[in-house]
């Protein structure tokens, strides 16, 4: 099932963002591709808002530069809002470019199903590699979503809190599959550790605290290690992600 739009929001990329996008408009017209530019300022959050305010559709998905959607995504996300009581929606992913994929998605799904439900039922989370949200609800929220300029906390995490301090409901469906990148783990130390206290730092400046609040970035800290090792044995082999995948090895 398409989407209405697929819209690709560049940011001053030097990457050939564009000319692939403009490749793609040209070998599938009428699928409803767009390309747009948002100059303005740099960073997630401005292309983020820049990208929902210029989006026509009634439900508003949202992946990133990274992801890779299953064929059924759409239609996932459409059963999933058939519910008028869900504001927004997120899913597990599968990271495309480690071995066992499979049983990592299985790991993942497993692991967020708990995080959603047990360790922060008042506070569940978004997943801005796998989301989608409700026009209305980012409606209701847009002005409030934090700018942070300094770059130091989770956009997702924000947004979730928001939605959530305004009794918005968000919802996990483990049918809502997209592919990510696990290239986090090729940082150091140190940049890891960076990247997951931002889960700490989101919730500081909501001021919002709890035990259970810290499951997941106890996680992420949990598995930097081992799934290193796991991924620098793995780097001699090629692994490229196709849709489907996750009915593979």
């Amino acid at each position: 099932m398409p989407a209405k739009q697929i819209i690709v929001v560049d940011n001053g990329s030097t990457d050939g963002t564009g000319a692939v996008v403009a490749r793609m408009q040209e070998d599938h017209p009428g699928t409803g591709i767009m390309l747009l530019q948002q100059n303005a300022e740099q960073g997630i959050i401005p292309t983020r808002d820049f990208g929902f305010q210029e989006a026509g559709g009634e439900v508003l998905g949202r992946i990133d530069a990274d992801s890779l959607v299953e064929p059924d995504w759409v239609e996932q996300v459409q059963q999933a809002f058939m519910d008028p009581d869900i504001a927004a929606v997120t899913g597990p992913v599968i990271y495309y470019d480690m071995p066992w994929r499979r049983l990592g998605l299985k790991a993942d799904n497993a692991v967020r199903k708990v995080v959603m439900r047990w360790a922060s039922p008042r506070y569940p989370f978004l997943f801005g590699s796998n989301m989608a949200i409700r026009r209305s609800a980012w409606q209701q929220i847009q002005s409030h979503t934090c700018r942070d300029a300094s770059d130091e906390m989770h956009e997702d995490i924000d947004l979730s809190l928001h939605l959530s301090d305004n009794g918005l409901r968000i919802a996990y469906l483990s049918t809502m599959v997209a592919g990510v990148s696990a290239r986090r783990l090729e940082n150091s130390p140190e940049c890891y550790r960076y990247y997951v206290d931002r889960f700490d730092r989101t919730y500081r400046a909501h001021q919002v605290s709890g035990w259970a609040l810290k499951v997941p970035s106890m996680i992420f800290r949990a598995i930097y290690l081992p799934l290193k090792l796991l991924r620098t044995l793995n780097a001699t082999g090629a692994v490229i992600y196709s849709p489907g995948l996750r009915t593979t090895r």
